[in-house]
């Protein structure tokens, strides 16, 4: 499974409609999507889901997981279940192979629908390590029956890696898909791992730093730990929302941060992130409309190497 920032052919976004749960804050929405279309294609080809039905927009966990196998680029189709049997995906199960079957994109096809697998919850060195979270591949109504052991040996097969490694803390306030690697801890290049530093009201995060501080890379060294700043708390009504800059965006000469109108903290977290990308464009997106469904940037995007 390639790393993130290896060169990439194309990024699918999956757009909200009113037939979404974005209805209610459509032109919001909209306008961060627009911005996001404008910073993509000024880098590389867009893949624009419309008029394929689909139950939501978050492509990262209804998009094909590609891999490259004997120089061949692989659409592995795995199942999304709504993060659990949480939310409808019917309509989303069916989207990848509407996309392959009208040609707009390319590869092998390979269905696995009968194991539940979200491209967030999964993160790639490029070099044969895959990291994942136990909260959320082993959370109820994913894969059940199939042990932890059981569902390594898949992700090895299906993603060509040598090993797993398995994070057991970690999670947000607000976080419905039950702890997604991608909101926590994201790796970079020359074995770097930039993760999201915890508060007094995510004492788990803390955890989370120690359990990083212990890992060795493939070539048996401690990982350059780089740490995010959590952004302040941003509420929707009662409800704490999961923000975090951890869900950023890589693409072909960039890369896109989500930010949340908190200057010091939006800074930080893109001076932080810059120092693991120092070759790549650190552009600022506001994400504070894609928090009200729980996600960011990372989560409405797909990559295709």
């Amino acid at each position: 499974m390639p790393a993130e920032w290896e060169r990439q052919s194309a990024v699918q976004l999956t757009l909200p409609n009113e037939h979404t749960d974005w209805a209610p804050i459509l032109p919001e929405i909209m306008a961060v999507y627009e911005e996001m279309k404008r910073e993509i294609s000024k880098r590389e080809p867009l893949i624009i889901v419309d008029d394929i039905p689909h139950n939501d927009t978050w492509a990262r966990d209804h998009g094909f997981i590609t891999v490259e196998e004997n120089g061949q680029l692989v659409l592995l189709d795995f199942k999304f279940n709504g993060w659990g049997e949480k939310f409808p995906a019917e309509l989303d199960n069916a989207l990848n192979r509407r996309l392959y079957e009208q040609g707009l994109v390319k590869g092998i096809y390979e269905s696995h629908l009968d194991f539940v697998l979200e491209g967030g919850s999964i993160e790639s060195d490029g070099k044969g390590t895959v990291f994942t979270t136990t909260c959320c591949l082993m959370a109820l109504h994913r894969n059940q029956p199939l042990t932890q052991q059981e569902i390594e040996e898949r992700l090895k097969e299906y993603l060509g890696a040598e090993r797993i490694v398995w994070l057991n803390h970690g999670s947000l306030i607000g976080d419905d898909t039950d702890g997604h690697i991608d909101t926590l801890v994201r790796i970079a290049p020359d074995d770097t791992i930039i993760y999201t530093g915890g508060d007094k009201d995510h004492p788990d995060l803390t955890e989370l730093e120690k359990e990083l501080s212990c890992l060795r890379s493939c070539h048996d060294r401690p990982y350059r730990l780089l740490k995010l700043p959590l952004p302040h708390p941003i509420y929707d009504g009662e409800d704490r929302l999961p923000a975090t800059y951890a869900n950023y965006l890589v693409i072909n000469g960039a890369v896109l941060v989500p930010t949340y109108a908190q200057p010091d903290l939006d800074a930080e977290a893109m001076r932080i992130i810059g120092e693991a990308f120092p070759d790549r464009e650190i552009v600022g997106i506001d994400c504070r409309a894609v928090i009200k469904q729980h996600g960011s940037l990372h989560c409405c995007t797909m990559q295709y190497y």
